[in-house]
């Protein structure tokens, strides 16, 4: 009875784009209903809140499900913007939408709890020195790149490019093994925070964002606790 009932809510969200409100007081919206029909938003989004403590939620006030021009210009499938979590409506399963969404949370703290994060240099150090031995390999593969372009923190859209389309991810995921917690931890400082933010509530064992992340890991650990971030703002 009850999955019954959760299928046809589903069903009246997609099809009338009915926006809702989470436990939490997050407005979810349907711009576009989601086209995969088995993903259901209401069941990922509860999970959503489940899974990530309270206190890390504070910036996010609303989910919209849209197709926008920066998921085609930036082949992203999700963004933050201002307190809003945009999402594209093409989801392959539940799976691929709660990670999603995991993952533009990142990006909501970095403001807020940048001096944690970023202020003294030990987490850029960390991927600085990852970026640094991802050039070694890609310069003895015949990847000939200047070692300045690998030492750039910020987001660099040509060599993001570059890892897309030249090198591949296939083969970026094989060579950074044991360096980045997966392919795209190498495209910008940014991201090397939000893949590690994801993997550590996707892998509740953590294990291996320890072992390859050990700054990084620490980052998130003091994220845990209201009262550190409170003491660090």
């Amino acid at each position: 009875m009850l999955q019954h009932y959760i299928l046809q809510r589903h069903q009246q969200l997609a099809e009338s784009k009915m926006d809702f409100y989470t436990p939490m007081g997050i407005h979810v919206y349907f711009k576009d209903p989601i086209e995969n029909k088995e993903v259901n938003a209401e069941r990922v989004i509860a999970k959503v809140e489940g899974t990530i403590p309270e206190h890390l939620l504070d910036e996010v006030e609303m989910v919209i499900f849209g197709h926008f021009e920066e998921f085609e210009e930036r082949k992203l499938n999700a963004f933050y913007d201002g307190g809003t979590l945009y999402v594209t409506p093409n989801q392959n399963s539940d799976d691929d939408l709660f990670d999603d969404i995991i993952h533009e949370i990142s990006h909501s703290l970095e403001f807020p709890h940048g001096a944690l994060i970023y202020h003294d240099g030990k987490l850029e150090q960390e991927f600085l020195n990852k970026r640094r031995h991802l050039h070694k390999i890609l310069w003895e593969l015949g990847y000939k790149l200047p070692e300045n372009v690998c030492l750039n923190p910020e987001y660099d859209e040509e060599f993001d490019m570059f890892l897309l389309e030249k090198v591949g991810y296939d083969k970026l995921s094989a060579i950074t093994q044991g360096v980045f917690v997966n392919p795209y931890a190498a495209t910008s400082l940014r991201e090397y925070f939000a893949t590690g933010f994801t993997d550590y509530f996707l892998d509740s064992n953590h294990s291996h964002l320890k072992q390859v992340s050990p700054q990084l890991y620490k980052k998130l650990l003091l994220l845990q606790d209201p009262e550190k971030l409170d003491s660090n703002r």
